[in-house]
């Protein structure tokens, strides 16, 4: 995949380290435990929770939450020290989703690693929390899915939020492409259920980036509890409240930072 794309405005030997950071990710992430690449996709408002927090954290995040070995914990030292830059993923793409001056929607929260990108790297820049939150929701306007990323280097710990599309987004693509068999995402908690509002539009199942919504035979939205991962889009676009989410056991958890700090 990467063989065909080039980074706009970079340099040529970064796709070398992309190439060979998408390589060291595969061969670990056939198994939950040895897996080095975690997103959990988020609701927009669990997101927000995670970049308006004030003070200094540290959570510990139980496997029903994050069902990796090796991805435990949300340490946040300042907190509001955001570092805002260019999705990688959009900027290698052949067709992105986003113009080039629209792709700053990733952000690393937290010191010391916020404040070195905005410092060493050019894409990056410090913004305020309020800014961050303008930032989410525009990507929820473009219909995006929120993600919290949990890195190997970083010990393992939360450090950034993605907002990922079926497109571009390497991880979201990966997921679909394997039918979910690479554990490099978990589900938001929670599951989408239609009701009998529903007229059979169709843009829930456009809108979803985990194909999991179908139209069937009788012209309504079915939804594929297997491939849902309860990011809520289709909730939020659908023009007639015919579809929900709500919490099911099989999703896990959500990242929840109020329920989480409250369990603590």
């Amino acid at each position: 995949m990467f063989a065909q794309q080039n980074i706009e405005g970079h340099d040529p030997g970064i796709e070398e380290m992309l190439k060979a950071a998408v390589q060291r990710i595969a061969e670990k992430s056939g198994d939950k435990d040895t897996s080095l690449f975690h997103l959990k996709v988020l609701k927009l408002v669990d997101a927000i929770q995670l970049i308006t927090q004030k003070d200094d954290l540290d959570v510990k995040v139980p496997e029903t939450v994050m069902p990796y070995k090796q991805a435990k914990d949300i340490v946040l030292n300042n907190p509001d020290s955001i570092a805002l830059g260019e999705c990688i993923c959009r900027a290698t793409s052949e067709n992105p989703c986003l113009e080039k001056n629209e792709r700053e929607v990733c952000m690393y929260i937290g010191d010391l690693h916020a404040s070195f990108l905005a410092e060493h790297n050019d894409k990056y820049r410090k913004i305020t929390q309020e800014e961050a939150v303008d930032v989410l929701k525009f990507a929820h306007e473009k219909g995006f899915v929120h993600c919290a990323e949990f890195k190997a280097e970083m010990g393992h710990k939360f450090v950034a939020i993605c907002n990922c599309c079926k497109c571009c987004c390497l991880g979201v693509q990966m997921w679909n492409v394997l039918g979910g068999t690479v554990p490099v995402l978990s589900p938001s908690g929670y599951l989408a259920h239609t009701n009998e509002n529903c007229t059979g539009c169709g843009i829930c199942a456009e809108e979803c980036h985990f194909l999991a919504v179908e139209i069937n035979e009788e012209n309504v939205a079915v939804v594929n509890s297997e491939k849902c991962m309860g990011c809520g889009i289709c909730e939020d676009t659908c023009p007639e409240d015919a579809i929900a989410l709500k919490r099911d056991p099989s999703k896990g958890d959500p990242l929840d930072l109020k329920e989480l700090i409250g369990q603590q």
